[in-house]
């Protein structure tokens, strides 16, 4: 098989790294890839958003299975196109992207179909969003309808800041993002993510990881697209993967199904694990990053056979849950992002990075490239704001903890930031 994935991040290098072990591939494409997706096979300079550009390619290159890595070429419609040619394709058509591309969209479903989640609102002006916050109690949360790149969430400690909050997100912090306001009700309790492969009808659900949003050491800090994660996560136990399964997956991919939209590729379930039980805190549509790479770690079986699968459809239900025998005995896994100075906000690109193959050799260690590029002395250098995820599997998450901080202290990189905490919660357990 030839396989083309669609992006440039860590998590499109975890899958490539995953999906070149495979015997049943021959090459590994990437569009528009990066240096080092480049070390496993070509890359092609067609934007990640350029859908003609990227029809062409498929056209071009006929690839066996197509892999659609990050939520705006899914939000554009991409895999619709690409089926319609003929292509087979790992992800979700643009009705299914909507989970993730608006939130609107998402708690409407789930209110329809009685799936646990949080109270809500949905404003476009000041009064609206003013008159549902005076209904709530600190802390705020508010949310871009839209795509903002992860970073479209505030939780405000006080009355005050949610209003300052809410006026500059509907004035367009997030551009378009924005334009909708979705606010809701705090939930308290421990966060998780749950990824659930599917061809539609199916569903095959993996380890549950944990992220971690926040910035700084204790969950501190502004919100990220994540600096770190580990699976398992203790706190999603075998009850409670069963409970999200029968209460949120099937009855969203059911619905999806039955209005004529099944959904093909990976459904992220983002978790809050309250006192009432697991609910939901929002959907992805797509591997979440840094939690791909920590499950391309971790799984020890071929993963081209699922994602074949989940981009075919009709397979039956015994058949599509052995697509993974050695599911429940996947390694622990750890990593740790490394991130430009400045990150979330404006941040300085260029600096050099040595010393990454040193960390890559430390046992049970590899490094995935989300933010790098090369300069004219063929040095790695930070091209991003996520630049590196110092991934490690080990016999115990404690083990793989301390091996992806013990290469993270082999990088030689004095302008990145990292955080020293990763997996607190289940090694304090």
């Amino acid at each position: 098989m030839n396989i083309l994935i669609i992006g440039s991040g860590g998590r499109e290098h975890a899958l490539a790294w995953k999906i070149a072990q495979s015997p049943l591939v021959e090459v590994v494409w990437s569009a528009p890839g990066s240096p080092a997706l480049d070390q496993i096979g070509p890359c092609f300079d067609v934007p990640a958003d350029d859908v003609q550009g990227l029809h062409d390619l498929a056209l071009q290159l006929e690839p066996d299975l197509i892999i659609i890595g990050p939520e705006a070429p899914l939000a554009l419609g991409l895999a619709d196109g690409l089926r319609a040619r003929g292509f087979d394709v790992f992800g979700p058509g643009a009705e299914g992207a909507k989970l993730e591309a608006s939130k609107g969209f998402a708690k409407d479903l789930m209110a329809q179909l009685g799936v646990p989640t949080a109270g809500y609102a949905k404003c476009r002006d000041m009064h609206a969003a003013r008159s549902f916050l005076t209904t709530q109690t600190p802390p705020y949360v508010l949310k871009a309808d839209g795509l903002a790149g992860g970073k479209g969430v505030v939780i405000a400690p006080d009355l005050d800041t949610a209003v300052r909050e809410a006026e500059a997100m509907l004035s367009g912090k997030f551009g378009e993002a924005g334009a909708e306001l979705i606010l809701e009700e705090f939930m308290a309790g421990e966060e998780a993510s749950v990824f659930v492969l599917t061809d539609g009808v199916n569903r095959l659900t993996l380890p549950a990881c944990q992220d971690h949003k926040r910035l700084l050491d204790g969950d501190e800090g502004p919100n990220t697209g994540g600096m770190g994660a580990y699976a398992p996560a203790p706190v999603m136990t075998p009850a409670l993967l069963s409970e999200v399964d029968e209460t949120i997956a099937a009855p969203i991919i059911d619905a999806l199904a039955e209005a004529g939209h099944p959904y093909q590729g990976v459904l992220y379930i983002g978790l809050m694990i309250t006192d009432e039980g697991p609910k939901v805190v929002e959907f992805n549509v797509r591997f979440g990053d840094p939690e791909c790479q920590v499950l391309m770690a971790s799984l020890t079986d071929d993963i081209v056979p699922a994602l074949l699968a989940c981009a075919t459809g009709g397979m039956p239900a015994r058949d599509f849950a052995r697509l993974l025998p050695e599911l429940d005995a996947a390694q622990p896994a750890a990593c740790v992002v490394m991130a430009s100075p400045g990150y979330p906000g404006a941040y300085a690109k260029g600096s050099v990075i040595r010393n990454i193959k040193a960390a890559d050799a430390v046992e049970g260690v590899t490094v995935f490239h989300a933010g790098t590029g090369v300069n004219e002395d063929g040095d790695w250098i930070a091209a991003g704001g996520r630049v590196l995820t110092v991934t490690a599997t080990g016999d115990t998450l404690e083990q793989a903890v301390s091996r992806a901080y013990q290469a993270v202290d082999l990088i030689d990189w004095p302008e990145g930031q990292h955080r020293n905490d990763i997996a607190w919660r289940a090694l304090k357990r």
